[in-house]
């Protein structure tokens, strides 16, 4: 691994109160007020010990499964955190660019990992994947690049003596989560990895969770402390499972492929500007030209966005952006115009001298 990659980088750093946060990809600021009616209800109960078996429940029946094969933890981070620590793979492999998380968690458990990068357009191609590995890491849709994998070619990967491990944690972006196999228990060796932090503002809260069969929930929960997950977690975990958080849910995601289309279309047309297709997650991904110079006068105009080059794969022209609301994205769009137009100023400039030199 290069020293110089930063595996553990996150969105959060690149973000200070006067900037517009588009580097950040939880969509809301803070959750409904719904939601916090819910958790501000669930203040008296802090005196007792977390008790996870509704929030289980819950979320087992949200996805057609059973609560053995729930196992809640605090945040999609914790759960990679426990993969790392309980399972003792020959060989494990990240499929990236993606969520670094996974592979930080395995080499700090000082497991064995090897790198499979995919190229832009960043589609999965399962035989880039070695026969031998016992534990592969994926997401679905993928971060950063937004790209929504076939569920078929996912499960493709899936094979007895294998841990298949696949991040989630933006799929309820995608209206009906067509490719999700949350579902599935008939996978051998799959691991669905989810979060609640993206979709409803709970970041600060931590909560996740993650699908499996039985004997591998027990294996994990064995690694992990007790009482991990707070009892306002679990209560929002339990909200936000509910048939009516996840109607809310599925109308947000519609929404949301809307004024993603758009933006992709606005910044897609300026200059230099590469979106990668078909996205599908609460951001995108850009390749622009002088990235870094482009990523510093976008924080002149007062936006910030994600640098890509911490990513294995990617490179400092790389450029991740949350998708907002419409006002938020015609603003960035235009702050994108202004840093695009700075850049060619520059390289004429540039040219000039050179060429009177």
């Amino acid at each position: 691994m290069s020293p110089a990659l930063d595996l553990r980088h996150h969105g959060d750093a690149e973000v200070t109160p006067d900037l517009v946060d588009c580097a950040v990809n939880v969509r809301l600021p803070g959750p409904p007020t719904w939601l916090q009616a819910r958790l501000a209800a669930a203040l008296d109960t802090l005196g007792r010990y977390p008790d996870p078996v509704p929030a289980r429940a819950a979320v087992a029946a949200r996805h057609g499964r059973r609560p053995a094969e729930v196992l809640l933890t605090a945040g999609a981070a914790e759960a990679f955190v426990l993969l790392a620590r309980a399972l003792r793979p020959r060989l494990a492999v990240c499929v990236h660019p993606s969520f670094t998380a996974p592979e930080a968690a395995l080499r700090a458990a000082e497991q064995p990992v090897r790198r499979v990068v995919l190229s832009e357009p960043f589609t999965l191609d399962p035989t880039l994947v070695p026969a031998d590995a016992d534990l592969v890491v994926l997401g679905n849709p993928t971060n950063p690049t937004s790209v929504l994998h076939p569920a078929d070619v996912v499960a493709a990967l899936a094979r007895p003596g294998r841990v298949l491990v696949v991040d989630e944690a933006f799929a309820d972006c995608v209206p009906g989560e067509p490719e999700s196999l949350a579902t599935r228990a008939d996978l051998p060796g799959l691991v669905v990895v989810r979060s609640l932090t993206k979709t409803w503002g709970l970041a600060g809260l931590r909560v996740g969770y993650l699908l499996t069969a039985p004997d591998l929930v027990a294996r994990l929960a064995d690694a992990q402390p007790p009482w991990s997950v707070s009892s306002l977690a679990l209560v929002a975990a339990q909200a936000c499972s509910s048939p009516g958080a996840v109607a809310a849910a599925a109308a947000a995601a519609d929404d949301l492929a809307e004024r993603r289309e758009w933006l992709a279309g606005r910044l897609g047309a300026l200059p230099g500007v590469r979106v990668v297709p078909r996205p599908a997650a609460s951001f995108l991904l850009l390749h622009v030209p002088d990235g870094l110079g482009v990523r510093a006068r976008l924080r002149t105009q007062g936006v910030a966005v994600r640098r890509g080059d911490t990513f294995p794969g990617l490179g400092s022209d790389w450029l991740r952006l949350a998708v907002r609301d419409h006002d938020t994205n015609a603003r960035v769009a235009v702050a994108f115009s202004h840093a695009l137009s700075t850049t060619a100023l520059s390289t004429t400039a540039l040219s000039t001298t050179e060429g009177e030199t």
